[in-house]
This record gives structure tokens, sequence and C-alpha cells, in this order.
């Protein structure tokens, strides 16, 4: 099965066929920056770093740009309350946007354009729709003319009167049309400007990414990512702006992803369920965090609660365990590359297994990335592999090779949605630790009653010993008894 993506322009599954064959440019909308990232962001930057991941893992010549808008009512407004410059509260939330990205395992993407660097493109770009009749100057500020392109509302499906009526449009008499928007903004008092052949000001929201993404991808590119929440206007008016410049189609491919729901309620400051991603990244380990977000499709709404983190903790769990398990069977082993044509039985069985898995989770991407259904089918091999181990298997060269080959598909697989980066022990080490500060429970403490469980037990004082079990459990402390001894960790709530 080749790729094939969900088209927001035509609302249907397409092939995936890139301009330049081998090779994809991705431009992906990047944040405003005058505060802090909220989980919102943080399904939007995962969603797109897996697409990107993906891509590449599919043998793809991959380049992705992702901007920075850096000159914004917001930022201006923002910076002038706490008395700094507009570009030193944009640097401050650049750095805290890397910081937060960075705790969550996203890629830097290959190009990281910032408004502010690519004035005079944008400048160039406004001369040209005037040019052509596409936009026009009113008292130094310069507005897109809608009615001037034919094409305008073909992203989002709506026409001009449907626009018209269920739009907030900032009113301002001197527009030919309601719906025109601003491509140059004509400077204000403590704002930040720059010259123009209007006079001073800056540049409007939408220009930025229509001329970044073209700088650097072409005037036709592959892929425009974003929120569902940018079609309209935003996007609308990328496509617009481009468009009417070239004659070209701007984007062959757009994509956006949903929402994210707070209980089952829209996240909002107001009714005090916004989460920042430093937040959340407090209690909940990033690679559950990722694990949530993709055990949902990307264009489906999601809803952020305590359960679906606890259910994305166990399921993450399970993974990590078996893994864990086969690190430990592999410890101070010599593995070699695996022949198929040596195994026979359980262990064929079992790479057969491990064989459909890379099948059945390549043609669930390539289904308009279905991370959910590409878990699935990991999550069904994770069973297979976990029954093998349990039942037991006779220890040779091949069987080495078998579990060393399980352990590099998890990290290939892995490697897509940026999970099972570190060994299992590390993993679990760092949610005892988190659970732990919460529990207030000394470590000490635990191993001390494990060993006087471990002496009441060879005492056989069983009593003894399983009101210690009972102890810990109280205290959500799990106790797994292996032939290496008595392990513990905390249990998921």
């Amino acid at each position: 099965m080749s790729l094939r993506i969900y088209n927001t322009q035509t609302g249907n599954k397409e092939p995936f066929t890139p301009i330049t064959p081998g090779k994809v440019g991705m431009y992906v909308c990047g944040v405003t920056v005058y505060d802090l990232c909220h989980i919102g962001h943080a399904r939007s930057q995962v969603v797109f770093d897996v697409i990107y991941r993906y891509l590449k893992y599919a043998g793809y010549d991959v380049t992705y740009v992702r901007n920075f808008t850096d000159v914004d009512d917001k930022i201006i407004n923002r910076a002038n309350e706490q008395g700094i410059t507009s570009a030193e509260l944009a640097q401050k939330y650049i750095d805290a946007f890397y910081e937060d990205m960075d705790a969550l395992g996203i890629l830097h993407p290959d190009v990281e354009p910032r408004a502010t660097g690519h004035i005079p493109e944008m400048i160039a770009h406004i001369e040209r729709l005037i040019a052509a009749g596409n936009a026009y100057e009113v008292e130094g500020d310069v507005y897109f003319a809608v009615d001037s392109f034919n094409e305008y509302g073909h992203l989002s499906g709506r026409n001009l009167e449907d626009l018209l009526s269920g739009a907030r449009i900032e009113v301002d008499d001197r527009k030919k049309n309601p719906l025109d928007f601003a491509l140059w903004k004509a400077t204000k008092p403590g704002e930040p400007f720059w010259e123009s052949p209007w006079g001073k000001g800056r540049p409007g929201w939408h220009i930025e990414c229509t001329v970044m993404g073209q700088k650097y991808l072409g005037e036709t590119f592959d892929i425009h990512g974003g929120g569902k929440d940018l079609v309209f206007p935003h996007h609308e008016n990328e496509a617009a702006q481009a468009e009417a410049a070239t004659g070209k189609p701007f984007v062959k491919y757009w994509m956006h992803n949903g929402f994210v729901n707070i209980d089952k309620e829209k996240m909002s400051k107001s009714l005090g369920n916004f989460f920042t991603i430093r937040d959340v990244l407090e209690s909940v380990n990033h690679q559950v965090m990722r694990f949530f977000l993709l055990s949902h499709h990307y264009r489906s709404p999601i809803d952020y609660s305590d359960s679906s983190l606890r259910e994305a903790r166990a399921g993450l769990d399970r993974f990590y365990t078996l893994i864990g398990r086969i690190e430990e069977a592999l410890e101070g082993k010599e593995v070699t590359a695996l022949d198929p044509d040596h195994l026979i039985g359980r262990d064929k069985e079992l790479y057969k297994g491990l064989l459909e898995m890379f099948l059945n989770f390549d043609a669930a991407m390539d289904d308009d990335f279905n991370t959910a259904g590409a878990l699935g089918h990991l999550h069904k091999f994770t069973r297979q592999a976990g029954n093998y181990l349990h039942e037991g298997f006779e220890e040779s060269k091949d069987t080495i090779a078998l579990l060393g080959a399980i352990l590099d598909g998890y990290h290939k697989v892995g490697s897509v949605f940026g999970l099972f980066e570190e060994p299992a022990g590390e993993y679990f080490a760092e949610l005892k630790e988190e659970a732990l500060g919460s529990l207030d429970v000394d470590p000490a403490w635990v191993e001390n009653l494990i060993a006087e469980r471990k002496e009441a037990r060879a005492n056989k004082d069983w009593g003894r010993a399983d009101e210690i079990r009972a102890l810990l459990t109280e205290k959500k402390i799990v106790l797994e008894d292996g032939p290496e001894g008595t392990t513990w960790k905390i249990q998921a709530d």
C-alpha cells in the first residue's frame, strides 16, 4: 500500500505523489512567541514530528520548515506590559519553546525561519500583489482584495457570502470588502517598524508564512500543516496571496490536526483548565504524553484527562515491560545477525509475527498516518512475544539473534514515534522517581521492607510476607518476584 494523505482542500484521502520524486517539502505553522506553549501546541508538534519522522523512515528526502511568528499584536502588547522590547520578549519565548519541545522529544526541523528575518521578501511579495491588482494601499496600510481572487474560499470550502456572515471581521471602513485582510500595517506609537514603500510599518500575520514557505520550498510545495483552527482565515489567506501572485497552486496537500479538549470541555484559561507543556511534564513522563497523543488519529479530537493519561501510561508500560525482559535476556550475550532459515517451531512463528507487525505498521502509517492503528498492531505482536517469553525458550545462538532482531524492531518503529529511545530500566526508574515525589515514599524504606519480606519467606513466615506486600500495595508499590529476585514499581493510577 502506498502512502495516502487526507487533503483538507479536497476532503479526500489522496495518493501521495511528491512534486519531485523522492523529495518532500513540508511547512508547518509554528507558534507566536508571546507565552509558554500549552498541550494544544504539544499535539500539533508531536503530530508533525511523527509525520516528519515517518516520511524519512519511508525513504523520502524531507525538508521540514517550521516558522516563528516573532512580530505580532500579542507580542507587542505583552512586551509593553513588561517594559521590554518585542524582540526581547520573542527571544525569551523562543528559548522556552525549545526547552519544551526538547523535553517532548521533538526533532528540530531543517529550517526554522523567523518572520522578522524576512521583511524584504514580504515587501517584495506585497508589491507584486499591488502591481497585479490583488492588493491596495490605504494610509500606509496594505490590504489583500479578496474580490480580486476568484478562488478565495477554496480551502475552507465556503463561499464569500458564508464567510462574511460567519467570520469575526475587524471593522474598518477603509476596506473595499470586510473580508480584505492586512498585508502590511502602518506603525503605531510603541511598535517596532520597518521602512517600506508605504511608510514605516510591519507585516500582517498571514503574509509571513506564504513568503517563508515559498522561499525555502518553492512556489508550490508538497505539504502544509497546522492545527484545525488555522484553516480559516490563516491558511485560506496564505493560499490566496500566494496563488494570486504566482498563478500556481500554493500547496499540494493541506493537513490539519484536531483539537485537544480537557475532560470533554474546550481548553480555556477562563475555565481554569489550561495546561502548559511544562506544567504537564512535571508529573507526566514525556513518552507517556507522546503515547497518549499518538493513541488517537491526528485528525480526530482528543480528550485530555487523568484517566486517559493512566490508560496511556499502562499501555506504554506493557511495551517497556516486554522490552525490559528482552534486554535482560540479551544482557552479556553475543547477538549475531539473524538467519530466518535456521528458525523452527515457536521461534519461526514469532519471527513471522515480527514481519507481520512491520507490514501492518507500515500499512497503518501509509493510511493517512494512522498512529492509533499502528500502535494496535504493535500491541498484538507484544502479546505474542510476551507469551513466547512467558512459556520459556531454549537459549541458542538463533534464539538470541531472534530476540535481538525483535529489540531492533521496537527501536525501529520507536524511532518513528519518538518512543523506546531509552532502556526499559531507565524508563521505569524515571517513572518511579516521579511517582515517589508525589507519594512521599522513601525508596530506602521500600527496599528495607523488601529485604524483610525476603527473610520472612525464607523462614516460611508467609503471614508476615503477605503483610509487607499488602502494606506496600497500600502505598501503590507493586512487587514483582522473578528468578533474579524481587523488583518493584509504582502502580499506574
